[in-house]
């Protein structure tokens, strides 16, 4: 079995069209459809391009020289 998604076109007497890579051999095959109801023209025209994420960004300085972030040195009652 194999999974392909790929643009179909659906005529107005229902039949539909579709690429498929050229590793399926000819002949008729069970398939399985799952149809978006909305077209894809439709979606393009209410989806809005939104500006990009802007992350604020806090300077805390640079880390002390002998920082350690091992659980050993982090936590006093480790392994006890």
């Amino acid at each position: 079995m194999k999974s392909i998604e790929t643009i179909a076109t659906v005529t107005k007497d229902g039949k539909i069209t579709a690429q498929l890579p050229l590793d399926i051999p000819e002949g008729e095959h069970q398939v399985v459809i799952v149809i978006d109801e909305q077209p894809l023209g439709e979606k393009a025209e209410t989806k809005q391009k939104r500006p990009p994420l802007n992350f604020p960004v806090h300077s805390c300085g640079a880390w002390p020289e002998n920082l350690s972030l091992r659980r050993e040195d982090m936590y006093d009652d480790w392994g006890r």
